[in-house]
This record gives structure tokens, C-alpha cells and sequence, in this order.
């Protein structure tokens, strides 16, 4: 069994895609039109074109902005990605203008630091623990 598909909501899909690209450093694998201005959108790691990909999924359903809301308030990342260095990205993702709620912590093995991805989600990077 492996994930092939896993996903964040996001409160607009066109805004989301220029941040997980053009800022983060994914690229688009699928964008198929849904309906009611709704996309199937997903991205991949340029390392791993064929890899797992990440739905940027709209915020439509009733249940999905109390749980957002409740994840910020608490902290909690919706989801967490890999980098090589923490530090490295952190300072370049900072110079881009996006807002770290965590700057990099050190914790045993692993590093940590959480950025806002103006969607609506605390998106946790990470490295070490493997």
C-alpha cells in the first residue's frame, strides 16, 4: 500500500496554486475544470514528478472551516513536507515574505518550523527523524 493522493484545504484554489508554485516550488500535475469554477488541482515535489500528490482541495463542505479554524487556534499543521535544511529554507521562504508561526526548533533528531500558506493552513517543514 503506499499514498498516492493527499490533500489541504484551501480557501481559493487560484491563490493556493501560485503559492504552493511559485513560492513554495511545487509544480502543477493535474488541473481539470469541475464545474462551478472548482478544479481537480494537484501538485508534486519537482524532485518527485510521479510522486504523491497534494489536492488542493476547496474549503466548500460546512465542516472543513470550523476544522481549519480549530487547527490554526491550537497550532496544528494541516500537513508537513520535507526539506534538506530548515534553516536554508526557512531563510529563503522569510526573504519571499511568508509568515512562520514556528521559526526552526531543534527537537532531538528532527527540525521543525511552520509557515502560514495564506490559504488558511499551518503547513509544518521538516527534516532529520528518517
Amino acid at each position: 500500500m503506499r499514498i498516492h493522493l493527499t490533500s489541504v484545504f484551501v480557501d481559493d484554489q487560484e491563490k493556493a496554486l501560485r503559492f504552493y508554485t511559485d513560492v513554495l516550488g511545487f509544480v502543477k500535475k493535474h488541473d481539470v475544470p469541475l464545474g462551478e469554477g472548482f478544479r481537480w488541482l494537484t501538485v508534486v515535489s519537482p524532485e518527485v514528478p510521479d510522486g504523491t500528490e497534494l489536492v488542493l482541495e476547496p474549503s466548500e463542505h460546512p465542516a472543513v472551516r470550523p476544522y481549519k479554524t480549530a487547527l490554526v487556534e491550537d497550532g496544528i499543521p494541516a500537513t508537513a513536507f520535507a526539506v534538506d535544511d530548515v534553516q536554508a529554507e526557512f531563510e529563503r521562504l522569510r526573504g519571499l515574505g511568508v509568515r512562520f508561526t514556528q521559526e526552526p526548533l531543534e527537537m532531538g533528531p528532527v527540525t521543525t518550523a511552520v509557515l502560514d500558506d495564506t490559504c488558511g493552513n499551518l503547513i509544518q517543514i521538516m527534516n532529520g527523524g528518517e
